[in-house]
């Protein structure tokens, strides 16, 4: 019996060794690309490969996503027909045109990603094959002057043309895309708009024209766009416009962005048609003598937003300016001149109020009294001259839960200044100059879950005193230290027993070279865990503190001095599932590889080293352009030596199908482990400890071992078994659809 389990182990583990190089063999993969599933679809990642022609013939006809971006394409040529793309990404090329024969027979094309290339034309019918497209991004090309009609189909619901130099849209732009939802112009130089520009677009709901260096907008322009809800014309220069005419018809119109527009005026009926209007953006214009209460009106019920931040206001707010808006539960009114008694009367009317953002106001002191806004959860008077004069006025916000008092001069809080704030959650002292804490300063912060402390000169961690020795603060799990100068001990744990329920702990940009093997021995419960920009490097037990922390699942080791890594140093972290190595001067090794081949097959998912492939960030509309990969350098003696491993078949990598030549020293690991010539490393197979962690986790339950393996063995002969019948079935279906072949082997 033993042999015959040991045999099917062995054939087990022999099929596991032949995928070992990280990518899959399922599907056909070109030699410069990672290819991987993403969830149930085939991914093909060419990404900033060097690539100058797209590899056609090496392409699997199932490819559900092509990434292309960052490479040096020109031009493009038909695809294989009968290839079944959703998704085609090739952002950041040097493509000048989109012809049709390019997108001839990609029917079932649903994104098209053509961004940051240098683009001057596309062929109005380019995408007339593809009948479910959804999505176009165009977005960073010259396209400079379109005569006609822009695009031709029915299904287009979502185009970005926006940073394409576009100066005029004639009236036929978008006669044969009717059917859009959202449209982005923004960043075109189109200085005015024509009435009739719209007229077409009755579904478009979302329309976007930032930063357009509009100066004139006619009065009618958007009469037609009748189901529009989201409207955005910030950065522009429209100081002379007649906003009650413009936005007149839009009466479903519910969110509105004129951030940074050069208004200087609104009359009082600017939106007085606009009764839906839930948010409200006016910040950065120089609204210096504005009526808050006059252009609110009685047309602002239902306003649930209002921001006002940045607009110079230097009339007196009155009690009656948000009279009318009783509604609003977030209120911005940071960068405007304030002083506390008006901005106690503005306010008053405003008892339900949720959100209240005074940053960089000039205040010197706070309202005397913050007891009428009993449903007050966040407060935000960061960037005030408060220096250290404020704690008994804040006392009364009982029920408050976020509270930011960065960047305000301090350098003493008071031990009563949060005595009443039992509900605070998150507390931010950010930017302060808090050499020292005063004992018992979060004594009743029970609930406390978040405390940020960075950039505050700190040169320790937090001392126990800072809180009360007989209470627990089970609830307090991340802890946000990045930007002191900490002085590591050499020897002993960081911080008190009493933030032993910490998860999440940010110590980056703290200076830190080395961290002892007991630094994290009273706070073991560590999930999370940030030492980025440090001076971390590759010593002997420079990483040994990640012993006992058996709970982490992610650290972030990115910009630090590694250049090698082991993962053996992870062999007692079980639960991480993420760890970021960029920005690192690896050299190129074989522990790379080691490290690799351990994310694939003991952990099952290359997403546990972030930046290996394509993040599902990297492959939604409005995705990265360009991913910030892991990379490792060859020396030079490696560059000189090295053309002939990468031409010689591995064992278990998949194999180059072109001979091909090194030119350069950085490479991404995708690359580096195919044509590194490392041995894939059989100890860290991933059968064999899926086998062994599963026996771990069921020693209490007394299953044998025997029985365990006999468990996988039946596993794999059902899986076996079902592959092999639906083998079997469709050779049947085969010889059955074809009487000519049978005839003759007859």
């Amino acid at each position: 019996m033993a042999l015959v389990t040991t045999v099917f182990l062995c054939l087990i583990v022999s099929h596991v060794c032949s995928c070992f190089n990280g990518d899959s063999f399922e599907l056909e993969c070109p030699d410069e690309c990672d290819c991987h599933y993403f969830r149930i679809n085939w991914v093909t990642d060419c990404s900033e490969s060097n690539l100058t022609e797209v590899p056609y013939n090496e392409l699997s006809l199932s490819v559900y996503i092509l990434d292309l971006n960052g490479n040096n394409i020109t031009t493009l040529q038909t695809f294989p027909s009968d290839i079944k793309m959703r998704r085609l990404q090739i952002a950041n090329n040097r493509l000048t045109r989109v012809d049709r024969e390019a997108f001839k027979g990609l029917e079932y094309l649903i994104d098209v990603d053509l961004s940051g290339n240098n683009i001057s034309y596309v062929d109005p019918e380019a995408f007339l094959n593809s009948h479910g497209l959804l999505n176009v991004e165009l977005q960073g090309n010259p396209l400079t002057f379109v005569e006609g009609p822009f695009l031709v189909s029915s299904t287009l619901q979502y185009l970005d043309i926006s940073d394409c130099n576009l100066s005029t849209i004639n009236p036929q732009f978008f006669d044969n895309i009717t059917s859009l939802n959202t449209l982005d112009l923004s960043n075109n130089p189109l200085n005015v708009l024509e009435s009739g520009t719209f007229d077409v677009l009755t579904s478009l709901e979302t329309l976007k024209l930032n930063d357009c260096k509009l100066t004139n907008i006619s009065e009618n322009v958007f009469s037609a766009l009748v189901n529009l809800k989201n409207l955005e014309i910030a950065g522009n220069y429209l100081s002379n416009m007649n906003w009650p005419e413009l936005l007149g018809t839009l009466s479903r119109l519910e969110y509105l962005n004129l951030r940074k527009s050069a208004v200087t005026s609104l009359s009082e009926d600017t939106f007085s048609n606009c009764t839906n209007l839930v948010t409200l953006i006016l910040a950065e214009n120089e609204l210096r003598d504005l009526d808050v209460a006059a252009i609110l009106g009685n047309s602002v019920n239902n306003l649930e937003l209002l921001d006002l931040s940045n607009c110079k206001i230097r009339r007196p707010l009155s009690g009656e300016a948000f009279a009318n808006a009783t509604r609003l539960k977030t209120l911005f009114l940071s960068g405007n001149p304030l002083f506390a008694p008006d901005l106690e009367e503005a306010l008053s009317p405003l008892p339900k109020i949720e959100k209240l953002f005074l940053s960089n106001c000039g205040l010197r002191s706070l309202p005397d009294s913050f007891n009428v806004f009993e449903n007050l959860l966040e407060l935000d008077i960061s960037h005030n001259p408060l220096v250290n004069v404020f704690a008994k006025l804040l006392a009364p916000l009982e029920k408050i839960e976020y509270l930011n008092m960065g960047y305000s001069n301090l350098s003493y809080i008071g031990p009563e200044t949060f005595a009443h704030m039992t509900s605070l959650k998150k507390l931010v002292l950010s930017g302060n100059d808090l050499l020292s804490l005063e004992a018992g300063l979060f004594g009743n912060l029970t609930q406390l879950t978040t405390l940020e402390l960075e950039f505050c000169g700190l040169k320790r961690p937090l001392y126990s005193n800072v809180f009360f020795k007989n209470l627990t603060y089970s609830d307090l799990r991340e802890i946000r230290l990045g930007g002191n100068p900490l002085v590591i001990p050499p020897t002993g744990p960081l911080f008190p027993k009493i933030l032993s329920q910490v998860v999440v702990l940010d110590l980056s940009n703290c200076n830190i070279s080395s961290l002892n093997p007991d630094a994290f021995k009273n706070t073991m419960n560590l999930t999370e865990l940030n030492l980025s920009g440090n001076k971390i490097k590759s010593d002997e037990g420079s990483l040994s503190f990640l012993e006992i922390l058996q709970h982490l699942e992610k650290i972030n080791l990115s910009n630090n001095n590694l250049t090698t890594i082991d993962p053996q140093l992870f062999v007692n972290n079980p639960k991480l599932y993420s760890i970021n190595l960029i920005g690192n001067p690896f050299s190129c090794d074989c522990k790379i590889a080691e490290m690799w081949d351990w994310a694939n097959m003991i952990k099952g998912n290359l997403d546990v080293l972030v930046g290996a492939k394509s993040a599902e960030k990297d492959i939604v509309v409005k995705g990265n352009k360009k991913k910030n990969n892991l990379y490792c350098r060859y020396n030079e003696t490696q560059l000189r030596n090295k053309t002939l491993n990468t031409n010689r078949t591995v064992l278990g990598r998949r194999p180059f199908v072109k001979p091909r030549e090194l030119t350069y020293a950085n490479r991404t690991w995708a690359k580096y482990v195919r044509e590194s010539g490392c041995e894939p490393v059989v100890k860290i197979l991933r059968p064999v400890a899926r086998l062994g962690i599963l026996f771990e986790e069921n020693k209490t339950m007394q299953i044998p071992l025997a029985v365990l393996i006999l468990a996988l063995v039946a596993l794999c002969l059902g899986f076996a078994t079902v592959v092999m019948t639906m083998r079997l079935f469709k050779r049947q279906k085969e010889l059955n659809g074809s009487p000519g072949n049978n005839r003759k082997r007859r």
